[in-house]
């Protein structure tokens, strides 16, 4: 084969190949992998989840002046919505990516399929749920005080160690957050988290203990995740959802987002597998610097 015949022959090769990764391209054929967003893996992710209120009655509220600050420390997404009612099945769909089949906050229950926890510890990666007032750690009881099981959903999962589920007084100080795991979950209290107690006091409550953690994760390469569980059923179940950390573009996002695409987004900054519904929701892309 002459030269010329040769670098013909390459220059139809080279254009078919680029026709059909086009039109690959063009009709969403690429692998998930290929879609993945880019997106950062901070050293550490604090998840506190809140009761109970919409978003309208705690976004501009002068009753919750913390969190409104919190909200323009980082990025508010003002079409977050829980994914069903009442409290329970929304932890588990967050942590899980399924509800479970759970359609109300009865207790006990056990679980044996993967959830976050246990994808990031067959990772290599690290978990802890920190519940206020539990009553010691690795405690499986219902309730205890104001502590209320329905609302620590790692405790209902087999394949979750029990060394994993602690009470809040465990939660590293501000000179130690280095020592917190990769992902951690905090639930105040059915007094400190809207439940029992008021918007105020669920603010107040944040500030005093988590604020600390707020600005040490914009300096070091972590994140906190602020949202709520459900709304009151005012609001179309639409509740606040906020981000803040090192790499969090400040700004407010419209997209619509769910429980199901914060676990997404959480999996896919840690290379996981996708669990239940989150695989087929987006994580969040568009928030990061």
């Amino acid at each position: 084969m002459n030269n010329r015949i040769f670098h013909s022959s390459l220059a139809i090769f080279m254009g078919l190949a680029i026709a059909s990764l086009t039109l690959a391209l063009t009709n969403n054929v690429l692998t998930p992998q290929a879609h993945a967003a880019t997106l950062p893996r901070p050293a550490h992710v604090v998840v506190v989840m809140e009761e109970n209120h919409s978003y309208s009655e705690v976004i501009g509220s002068s009753s919750a002046p913390y969190i409104n600050s919190l909200a323009g420390q980082g990025a508010l997404f003002t079409h977050s919505y829980a994914v069903t009612h009442p409290s329970q099945p929304n932890y588990l769909a967050l942590f899980s990516g399924s509800t479970q089949g759970i359609t109300s906050d009865s207790c006990p229950h056990t679980f044996t399929k993967g959830n976050l926890a246990s994808e990031l510890i067959g990772a290599s990666f690290t978990f802890t749920g920190y519940s206020e007032s539990l009553p010691k750690a690795g405690s499986t009881v219902c309730t205890s005080g104001a502590y209320a099981r329905k609302h620590s959903p790692w405790v209902n999962f087999s394949n979750v160690p029990t060394s994993d589920n602690q009470p809040f007084t465990s939660f590293p100080s501000s000179a130690s957050y280095s020592t917190l795991p990769t992902v951690s979950f905090v639930i105040p209290n059915l007094n400190n988290d809207m439940h029992d107690g008021t918007i105020q006091q669920g603010d107040t409550w944040l500030k005093n203990n988590i604020d600390a953690y707020a600005q040490w994760a914009k300096k070091n390469n972590s994140l906190l995740i602020v949202t709520w569980d459900e709304d009151d059923s005012s609001q179309s179940n639409q509740v606040p959802t906020i981000f803040v950390g090192q790499s969090v573009k400040i700004g407010h996002y419209s997209e619509t987002i769910n429980h199901y695409n914060v676990l997404r987004t959480l999996e896919d900054m840690y290379g996981l597998t996708a669990l239940g519904s989150s695989a087929s929701a987006s994580a969040i892309s568009d928030c990061w610097n």
